[in-house]
């Protein structure tokens, strides 16, 4: 059976030459959450051009043709083969309650779901959730270090990228059947989620730098999964396309010196400093 260590030995080659190659780039970062952005570009710049050239136009075929009700089934069996990692996280962050909750909806859905295809436990009122070793990590108080670009996985940390190797242990579709019924089950998963990422693709590519947007929304997607919704606003990151500072702009902050501004008629008529009723110049 083919091991997936095998296929990381691959990105590690990968991320090596991608380093090399990125060496004379400019090492300034407009993030403290990216000293690596030099190399995260490169990769990202290699899974844009797959993603065009192969995941798209594959998605988009699959998206259009399969008609709704089976994509539905798909994903859903799909999101049910992968759940005991939810299970499993959420008992190791002590979420009893959400633990039991997920481990009935787990049954139900594999059993009157028939294997997962139908939802049934949505209709008994048995939430969602989503959990895996990343965010039991962050629970307990790991920072999750630099953000990291992952050859064909995309946006992770550094926290975040080595937790692929206990999900493939938590993920029943490791255990289906020989190698080739589980590499596909684990493409058809990737086909599915891409396809339903279609929708925000024009949204990615307008903006003004599709990388750092990722990031950002990447970044703050995580916080919020991590403290599960509790997130501070002093913790918010301010607009990440913030326009720079104008030098040449007037300085309208009090003045504790009196003297009058200089464009301010009759300076001689005028008391030291702004009146009342007078607006800042520009």
């Amino acid at each position: 059976m083919a091991d997936p260590s095998l296929r990381m030995s691959g990105v590690g080659a990968l991320l090596a030459l991608l380093l090399a190659g990125c060496a004379s780039t400019s090492a300034a970062t407009k993030s403290p959450h990216d000293p690596l952005e030099p190399l995260n570009r490169g990769v990202y710049r290699f899974n844009d051009a797959v993603d065009r050239a192969i995941a798209r136009p594959v998605a988009k075929v699959y998206h259009d043709q399969v008609p709704d009700p089976i994509r539905s089934g798909i994903s859903n069996a799909i999101d049910n083969l992968a759940y005991p990692t939810t299970i499993v996280n959420n008992l190791l962050q002590a979420k009893w309650r959400a633990a039991l909750n997920d481990i009935g909806r787990f049954l139900l859905n594999s059993t009157f779901g028939l294997g997962g295809l139908f939802d049934p436990a949505s209709k008994e009122g048995l939430d969602k959730n989503d959990e895996d070793f990343g965010q039991t990590l962050g629970k307990w108080g790991v920072p999750p270090g630099p953000y990291l670009v992952l050859p064909f996985f995309g946006p992770s940390t550094l926290r975040d990228g080595p937790m692929i190797y206990p999900e493939r242990y938590t993920d029943l579709r490791g255990y289906l059947g020989d190698w080739e019924t589980k590499w596909t089950l684990i493409a058809v998963g990737a086909l599915d989620n891409r396809s339903e990422l279609l929708s925000v693709d024009q949204v990615v590519r307008n903006a003004y730098d599709p990388y750092l947007f990722v990031r950002d929304a990447y970044l703050q997607r995580r916080e919020y999964q991590v403290r599960d919704g509790n997130v501070p606003e002093e913790q918010i990151e301010e607009p990440m396309e913030e326009p720079p500072a104008d030098d040449s702009s007037p300085d309208i902050t009090p003045h504790t010196t009196a003297e009058p501004p200089p464009e301010t008629p009759e300076p001689s008529q005028q008391p030291e400093g702004p009146t009342p009723g007078d607006s800042p110049p520009g």
